[in-house]
């Protein structure tokens, strides 16, 4: 906890308009994981991982920034309007060798490197990769960026969108995880509270549609 409030205050000090911050997780054939499994990489244990999370979001807040994401902070009118674009789940062209677009229900990658780019656009298709979204796993993915943003999901823009009732699809899940104070309901939109970032995932998991 002490290299957390350390690390806070350099980052205040450092005067800068957005902040990304996130805790450490392991990844399958790295040497933290390998450390960790032979005992030599202490991690905090979840309390004090969740008391670590509070106390930064109290302090970035104390200093001028919102907390307008999971892992993202930011003085007001420096949120990343490139991130903010995948949490709202818009559409976003992908141009160029190795990029990543997704369009009309369809997310794709390019070719890369460059040669290979080239030589693909010049054999007619240019996309290394196709994945067809269906409507279900679009409202799923609608609601799993959109929860992650302070301001959280748009039930009038969700039924706009998909043409679906938001009450008829989710209105049990919300009411549930409301009681459990993990959620709530501000006018239009639904979204998560403070202890509801902090176990993100595993409130996501709950609009997974059978």
């Amino acid at each position: 906890m002490d290299q957390v409030k350390d690390n806070v205050a350099k980052a205040i000090s450092l005067d800068i308009p957005h902040m990304s911050l996130y805790s450490l997780i392991l990844e399958n054939h790295t040497v933290f994981m390998n450390r960790m499994r032979r005992g030599k990489l202490p991690l905090p244990k979840e309390e004090l991982e969740a008391e670590m999370f509070e106390y930064i979001i109290a302090e970035l807040e104390r200093a001028g920034f919102e907390h307008y994401e999971i892992s993202n902070f930011s003085k007001p009118g420096f949120e990343s309007r490139h991130n903010l674009m995948y949490w709202d789940n818009a559409e976003y062209y992908g141009i160029g060798a190795g990029a990543s677009g997704y369009v009309n229900g369809v997310r794709y990658k390019n070719h890369g490197p460059i040669r290979h780019y080239l030589n693909a656009v010049e054999a007619g298709n240019a996309r290394i990769t196709e994945e067809h979204l269906s409507q279900r796993e679009q409202m799923e993915e609608e609601m799993f960026l959109g929860l992650r943003k302070k301001s959280g999901v748009s039930m009038a823009r969700f039924e706009e969108k998909f043409g679906r009732s938001f009450e008829g699809l989710y209105g049990e899940i919300i009411r549930d995880l409301v009681q459990q104070g993990l959620m709530q309901i501000d006018g239009d939109r639904v979204r998560m509270t403070k202890r509801g970032l902090f176990l993100g995932d595993t409130v996501a998991e709950r609009f997974i549609l059978e």
